[in-house]
């Protein structure tokens, strides 16, 4: 019965063009990666600022689990709360100008840990519409009522408020929002979802995931960006993109970390970081602070791929970011893009449901601050050479 369930399911997926399977890298992660013997350009990796492969990230990691040896030990709250842990949380406490930092395993971990420690039964979670899947888990799991309001339709958004404060008044009402949208690089209406928080006694929560490091002065994000340190109670971003490591943080007050460290699962219940992690993001915040400059060349790539790809003929949505959408809707001749792709060398995977709505599959692509130009002309070369074989362009 069970193996008739299983095979069923993967059979229907396979018809759907919807079935996955993983690929087996065998290089560092970098521009160019060896993909099952095939050395590819690498468009699909959120390793933005190159970090993940750089000497002193490396050499910092091997340095931490050399004398800390490899794991934490135990959750953080028993015996797993190490020096580096709280290094590695005061340094982003300054780096996003907040007063305290608390580090999680991942970013989804972090979602789901937030989100549910800051609302329950009888209070409202609003969440826009294009928000990431861990965002989607964290107000399930929280028990709140959840409303979903059309991607940044700010109008939409304030009736909703209106609403919850109609018919809830006493409950907490907390707006949570993807600072840099994951499937489109479109950036959410901060200054304008800051005041509505403030008009209706809501508290914001941002996920700077795809911000952190890659948008603002100094790749701080995009609270930063919009000038709004301080007016944002709950920032979330993570170690594994841009800063080339592995896991995530919420910022905020000291108020909040207090209150995450007793109320959040996820933190509670889940063994801490191992010292190579916090270790190796150290050093990745010492290289971008020394060179900021790498945040420019980053979105200077961005907009020479975005612009080359538009010459081309495709649409790229919202994207103002490193964050590139080519929206094709068909899954099948998603896959297909994505193997004639490959066939040129490209690696840029597709995106199918349900990461994204039905009818919306697509090719996501990302750049690197590592890219070069003649990396960059590669790649449009190879889209347009597999657009005009199945008419896109």
């Amino acid at each position: 019965m069970w193996g008739d369930f299983l095979r069923d399911s993967l059979d229907s997926l396979k018809q759907r063009d919807l079935y996955r399977r993983l690929k087996t890298i065998t290089s560092e992660q970098g521009p160019w990666v060896e993909l099952e013997g095939k050395r590819v350009l690498n468009l699909c990796s959120n390793n933005y600022l190159g970090l993940a492969a750089h000497p002193k990230v490396k050499e910092a990691a091997a340095q931490a689990a050399y004398e800390y040896g490899c794991g934490s030990g135990a959750s953080r709250l028993i015996c797993g709360n190490l020096y580096l842990h709280e290094a590695l949380e005061q340094r982003l406490a300054a780096f996003k100008g907040t007063e305290a930092v608390l580090a999680y395993s991942t970013g989804y971990m972090a979602n789901l840990g937030i989100i549910s420690a800051l609302v329950g039964r009888g209070d409202t979670v609003l969440s826009d519409e294009l928000n990431h899947a861990s965002i989607v888990d964290g107000c399930r799991l929280s028990r709140a009522e959840v409303r979903v309001y059309p991607h940044n339709d700010l109008g939409a958004l304030e009736a909703q408020l209106h609403a919850t404060v109609a018919a809830r008044p006493d409950f907490r009402r907390l707006i949570v929002v993807d600072a840099v949208f994951g499937m489109d690089g479109g950036l959410a209406p901060l200054p304008e979802l800051v005041e509505l928080a403030g008009r209706y006694d809501a508290m914001l929560m941002v996920d700077e995931a795809h911000a952190t490091g890659c948008v603002g002065p100094g790749g701080r994000g995009l609270v930063a960006h919009f000038c709004l340190e301080g007016q944002v109670p709950v920032i979330m971003g993570t170690l594994g993109k841009a800063l080339g490591s592995f896991g995530a943080f919420a910022a905020g007050s000291r108020l909040l970390r207090e209150y995450l460290v007793n109320l959040s699962r996820s933190l509670i219940f889940t063994t801490g970081l191992p010292p190579s992690v916090p270790a190796g993001a150290l050093a990745a915040l010492d290289i971008l602070e020394a060179d900021p400059s790498l945040v420019a060349t980053l979105q200077d790539n961005a907009a020479y791929l975005r612009h080359g790809l538009q010459r081309l003929g495709y649409d790229t949505l919202a994207s103002q970011t490193q964050i590139m959408p080519i929206v094709i809707g068909d899954a099948r001749r998603t896959v297909e893009m994505s193997r004639l792709l490959l066939e040129s060398g490209v690696l840029a995977t597709a995106i199918r449901p349900p990461t994204v709505p039905e009818g919306t599959s697509r090719i996501r692509v990302t750049v690197m601050a590592n890219h070069t130009r003649q990396d960059l002309d590669f790649a449009l070369a190879a889209f347009e050479k597999a657009g005009r074989k199945l008419g896109l362009i």
